[in-house]
């Protein structure tokens, strides 16, 4: 039952035709899990919260940098350093004291994803990465948890809602209806390495709490079975219908999938399967203090300016025309900002034919953190 004070907090919603008391009830039963505090999901989690729905959770193990401030309006230049989920926390509980948050400030992945999901009503995918956007879509659909999608890059977002069972117990489509496997990763530029207009996230975020207040309480019609495309440049949108795919390995017509897999290796795109060997910031140094190995950061010109730890500096997309510069003759460990670009860089150099490579695991994020909190974060 509703509170006096959360009648008057509510009264804008609880007033809509087909919404009343009833909507405004199930918001606070329901509960929501929001993987990533960034730039989707910071405008989910602040209208999310503001909405009422009863208990929220808030993945995230990164930290406010000064690079997310443009498009990640939940934080302040002066939380830079600070935990993500902790910060988020924080300020939305005094947005909606009501609320009941719990945070996870570490990542998501298939030893935790399932006993992490099962406890919610609802899951938000705001995650910037394939691997877990595969895990989270493949999670939910074993658990029959209705997940909302959206991703952006530079100008254009996509919303979707995934793994929705219908009046008649039928399951929707999900994410691997769109991709049954993930494209080649040097296809797939991160925010990082292409960019995002800082107004976009928020657009695409709101649509997606938007779809989160549909599922929960049951108005209107949600995005089920359709891909809605906008496009902020000429302010232009189209909806795509969704439907399920025999070649899916999760509901096609040979189901290869039965329980989560390793999805960074599924995703990576390495010939053979082969796996990518990593090092930790603390060996790396133990090395580097032996006088080797050769660095290779392979991070943008300002990325490197604002913080660095000595290696060779050929970003990722000058890589193919700078291989002469690289020794194919001993070790050589890649990096860039979380680990994800030196990945593909890595895979890019094994196809060039070389051999001793080694991802630093966490890239400077992780150096700083092990060793050495003195550099800036961005």
């Amino acid at each position: 039952m509703l509170n006096k004070e959360e009648l008057i907090r509510y009264n804008r919603q609880i007033i809509l035709p087909d919404f009343g008391v009833e909507g405004q009830e199930k918001l606070k039963k329901a509960s929501v899990l929001v993987i990533g505090a960034g730039g989707l999901g910071a405008p989910n989690l602040m209208y999310l919260a503001a909405a009422g729905i009863g208990r929220i959770g808030i993945i995230d193990f990164d930290e406010v940098s000064l690079s997310n401030l443009h498009r990640q309006v939940l934080f302040k230049t002066s939380e830079i350093g600070q935990s993500k989920a902790e910060v988020a926390k924080g300020r939305l509980s005094e947005l909606n004291p009501t609320i009941d948050f719990v945070t996870f400030n570490s990542p998501i992945t298939s030893s935790n994803a399932l006993d992490i999901i099962n406890d919610y009503d609802v899951v938000v995918d705001g995650s910037d990465n394939l691997p877990t956007r595969y895990l989270v879509n493949d999670a939910c659909f074993f658990l029959g948890k209705p997940l909302v999608y959206g991703a952006i890059f530079r100008f254009e977002g996509q919303v979707s809602v995934f793994n929705l069972i219908d009046e008649k117990g039928l399951k929707g489509p999900n994410y691997r209806d769109l991709f049954p496997t993930p494209p080649p990763p040097e296809l797939v530029p991160s925010c990082t390495e292409g960019g995002v207009i800082g107004v976009l996230p928020g657009i695409i975020g709101s649509m997606q709490a938007n779809e989160v207040i549909k599922v929960v309480t049951g108005i209107g019609e949600t995005l089920t079975g359709r891909l809605f495309l906008f496009d902020a440049l000429d302010m232009t949108s189209r909806t795509l219908n969704v439907k399920h795919q025999p070649s899916n390995p999760l509901t096609g017509d040979h189901p290869e999938l039965t329980e989560l897999i390793d999805y960074e290796a599924f995703c990576s795109g390495s010939d053979e399967g082969r796996q990518i060997v990593e090092i930790s910031p603390r060996t790396l140094m133990e090395k580097m203090a032996k006088g080797s190995p050769f660095i290779l950061d392979v991070r943008e010109d300002y990325e490197y300016e604002i913080s660095n730890i000595g290696g060779v500096l050929i970003p990722l997309n000058q890589l193919n025309d700078r291989l002469g510069e690289i020794p194919n003759n001993e070790e050589v460990v890649v990096m860039c900002k979380t680990g994800g670009r030196s990945k593909k860089a890595i895979d890019l150099l094994f196809k060039s034919g070389f051999k001793d490579l080694v991802n630093l695991k966490g890239g400077i994020l992780a150096w700083r953190h092990e060793i050495d909190p003195t550099l800036k974060v961005y």
